[in-house]
């Protein structure tokens, strides 16, 4: 069986566990806790912090450590833009995301517009999937309290011009958090280079177990806390620490950043590969998302006359699993949000199959080529 659905999770890394097994089983206490035991847990959370921030080029105190991706969004959107709202005398406030992003961030600020009155302005996205920066910085308004931005889109892998979207945004003196769950790993994540303000990250994308996750977010801006109780984390996000899963995310992310350049260079070139043998042998397949602004791991397709998920079904079959777009909306008979919004109709967008490679991925996938000819030739013509 060959795994081609890194961009829902990945295996557990050995080096990551390994790094987690002494606070699992001998220093395990609880952080806060003033003896010996929560005193040597609370040294490897202090440490894994340090560790975090180096890599994304942080302070130590801008990172905060969630329970995945999806708390780091919300905690990012609602906290910073209710933050901001509630120096407005009138509370009221504005943010600015594209239709394209995850559902985290969409169903956060629909949130923010439901329970707490703000306005919310979704940029549209071209054919590829790219938002222009000038088409930012047109929805900013005066009382724009954020700007939420996939920096990699979970589905088609298209990457976005962070630097510039930022360099506009400064000039206006607006924030941007940066979900960056896909991009880890893959791209660059070094605050100074890109100019984000709050990042949030993923620790199963990277080899860690499901669990752990970053918001990375600058001191001088003001957050409010989703969770209250015990004041952990700087009094962002209370609640017991998850020691071990820091240790393991703070392995995971230096190890990934060590191997980023060679393997992007890698599997770019497989990916390469494989998009043009699909695109030569299967007549109905249409490759999604920017064909250059792509992230290394990720090749999706539509099959028009087929139906995706009877095309995985038949990939399955032949020893291949993939999936048809974001596992978060698993089990939807609705076409994929993104796909519609780059402007693919309904019952074309309902044919997508995503197949995305880890990156230790180092041989040519002709063979998961030819079982995609196969089986998108089985599902068109169930007779063969």
């Amino acid at each position: 069986m060959l795994y081609l659905d890194n961009a829902a999770t990945t295996p557990v890394r050995p080096e990551v566990l390994e790094a987690m097994m002494p606070y699992l089983t001998r220093w395990y206490g609880n952080a806060s806790s003033h003896h010996s035991v929560g005193e040597a847990a609370a040294e490897g959370l202090a440490d894994a912090r340090a560790r975090v921030a180096r890599v994304l080029g942080l302070r130590t105190g801008d990172i905060v450590f969630t329970s995945g991706g999806t708390e780091a969004d919300n905690l990012a959107i609602k906290g910073i833009a209710i933050a901001a709202a509630q120096r407005r005398a009138d509370r009221h406030a504005h943010v600015v995301t594209t239709p394209i992003e995850h559902e985290a961030v969409l169903e956060s600020v629909e949130f923010l517009e439901r329970v707490h009155g703000f306005a919310a302005t979704h940029v549209p996205v071209d054919e590829h999937g790219r938002v222009s920066t000038d088409a930012v910085t047109a929805a900013l308004r005066d009382d724009t309290a954020l700007v939420s931005i996939g920096y990699a889109n979970n589905e088609v892998g298209t990457v976005q011009d962070v630097a510039a979207i930022t360099a506009a945004l400064r000039e206006q003196r607006v924030p941007l958090h940066l979900d960056a769950v896909q991009a880890a790993g893959w791209l660059p994540l070094s605050a100074e280079e890109l100019g984000y303000d709050a990042i949030s990250l993923a620790g199963h994308k990277l080899g860690t177990p499901k669990g752990i996750g970053v918001l990375g977010v600058r001191g001088r801006i003001p957050l409010e806390p989703l969770l209250h109780g015990g004041g952990q984390e700087r009094g962002r996000r209370s609640g017991t620490e998850d020691v071990a899963g820091a240790v393991g995310f703070a392995t995971a992310l230096e190890l990934a950043e060590a191997e980023r350049v060679e393997a992007s260079v890698r599997v770019s070139a497989l990916r390469d590969r494989f998009i043009a043998r699909v695109l030569e042998r299967v007549p109905a397949a249409r490759l999604t998302g920017d064909p250059v602004h792509r992230l290394p791991g990720t090749a999706s397709f539509t099959f028009a006359g087929t139906s995706g998920e009877a095309v995985l079904l038949e990939l399955e079959r032949r020893g291949v699993v993939s999936s048809s777009g974001s596992a978060c909306a698993a089990g939807s008979d609705e076409p994929s949000h993104v796909l519609v919004a780059m402007g693919i109709p309904s019952e074309i967008a309902q044919t997508a199959v995503r197949f995305t490679f880890p990156r230790w991925l180092n041989a040519p996938l002709d063979a998961v080529a030819d079982a995609v000819e196969a089986s998108v030739a089985a599902v068109a013509d169930p007779g063969r």
